[in-house]
C-alpha cells in the first residue's frame, strides 16, 4: 500500500537523519576505536531494551522470542557491521571505507531478488548508480593507497548490512527491534575480548561524548532504520541510508569548522538529489497504482 512506502520513507528518512552526527561524535570523543564499538553497543542495546520493555510490558519476553533464527542473523548482521566498519576504517582509511560501503544498495539489490524474488525497479537501479557516482566524487579527493585487508572489511560491511535490510524484509510482519538490541551485545562482546584496550578508560568529556552517541543517536536511528524495511524494499532503505555519508562532514564543518570542498558540495548534491527524485518517483508510482485499483 502506499501508505506503507510513506510510512516506510518517513521512518528511514528521519532514522537516517538522526545518524548524521555520528561521524561528529566520534571525532569529539577522541577514543580508541574499540573502546567506541564497546560502549556505541552496549549504550545502544541498555536504551533499546529499556524501550522494548516499556513498549511491550508484559509481552516482552514474547517479543524477542517472535524475531526467531532469522531475528539472530539480523543482530549478528548488525554486531558485524560495527565490527567490520570499525576495522576497515583503522586498517584503510574512512575515504576508502566510504567508497566501497557505497556498494550496499547493490548487495541489498541482488539478495533482494535471489531471497525475497523481488524486482528491482529501474528507477532504484538508476538511483543506486548516480549515489555511487555522488559519493565517489565526495571522497576521490581523499582517497589514499588501499589496504587489502581494509578493502574486504569494507566490503564485509557492506554486505551485512544489506542482508540485514533483506532478512528484515523477509519478516516484515515481526518487529525486529529486539534483533537492533542483539546486535549491539554481539558488538560490545566482541570489542570486550578482542579489542587492544580497555573500554573503562575514558575521561570526562569523553563520557559526555560517548553517552550522547550511545545512548541517543544510536538507538534512535538504528531503531527506526530497523522498521524501515518492513515498509520499503531493502535497496531503497540502502539508498537513503548513504545519506549519513554525505551529510555527516556538513556537522563537522558545522562544529569544528573543517572546510567543506567544492568535490563535497557537488558530490553531496548528486547524492540528495538522486534521492529526492527516486523518492518522489515512488510516490508518484503508488499513487498511479492506487488509482488503477479503484479505477
Amino acid at each position: 500500500m502506499q501508505t506503507d512506502h510513506l510510512k516506510g520513507l518517513i521512518l528511514t528518512i528521519v532514522g537516517v537523519l538522526v545518524l548524521t552526527p555520528d561521524t561528529l561524535l566520534i571525532r569529539l570523543a577522541a577514543a580508541d576505536h574499540w573502546t567506541l564499538v564497546f560502549w556505541r553497543g552496549s549504550l545502544m542495546a541498555t536504551v533499546l531494551f529499556v524501550a522494548i520493555i516499556w513498549n511491550e510490558r508484559s509481552n516482552t519476553r514474547i517479543a524477542f522470542l517472535k524475531i526467531g533464527r532469522i531475528g539472530i542473523l539480523i543482530g549478528i548482521c548488525y554486531g558485524l557491521g560495527s565490527v567490520f566498519f570499525v576495522s576497515a576504517v583503522t586498517y584503510s582509511g574512512v575515504a576508502n571505507t566510504l567508497i566501497i560501503i557505497a556498494s550496499a544498495p547493490m548487495f541489498a539489490a541482488i539478495l533482494a531478488r535471489l531471497i525475497l524474488s523481488e524486482v528491482v525497479p529501474l528507477r532504484t537501479m538508476l538511483a543506486i548508480v548516480a549515489t555511487f557516482i555522488g559519493i565517489g566524487i565526495v571522497v576521490s579527493g581523499k582517497m589514499s593507497g588501499t589496504n587489502l585487508t581494509g578493502s574486504f572489511l569494507a566490503l564485509g560491511t557492506a554486505l551485512v548490512m544489506a542482508m540485514a535490510f533483506v532478512l528484515v524484509r523477509l519478516v516484515k510482519s515481526v518487529n525486529m527491534i529486539p534483533a537492533t538490541m542483539i546486535g549491539g551485545i554481539f558488538g560490545a562482546v566482541a570489542a570486550y575480548f578482542y579489542g587492544t584496550s580497555s573500554p573503562f578508560d575514558i575521561s570526562g568529556d569523553q563520557i559526555v561524548w560517548i553517552l550522547l552517541m550511545g545512548a541517543v543517536v544510536l538507538p534512535i536511528s538504528f531503531g527506526l532504520v530497523t522498521l524501515g524495511p518492513r515498509y520499503l524494499p531493502a535497496p531503497e532503505v540502502g539508498l537513503i541510508l548513504l545519506l549519513e555519508t554525505v551529510l555527516g562532514p556538513f556537522w563537522v564543518w558545522l562544529v569544528l569548522d573543517e572546510g567543506v570542498n567544492a568535490q563535497v558540495l557537488t558530490g553531496g548534491a548528486i547524492v540528495v538529489f538522486a534521492l529526492l527524485v527516486h523518492s518522489v518517483r515512488g510516490l508518484q508510482v503508488g499513487l498511479d497504482r492506487r488509482k488503477d485499483n479503484h479505477g
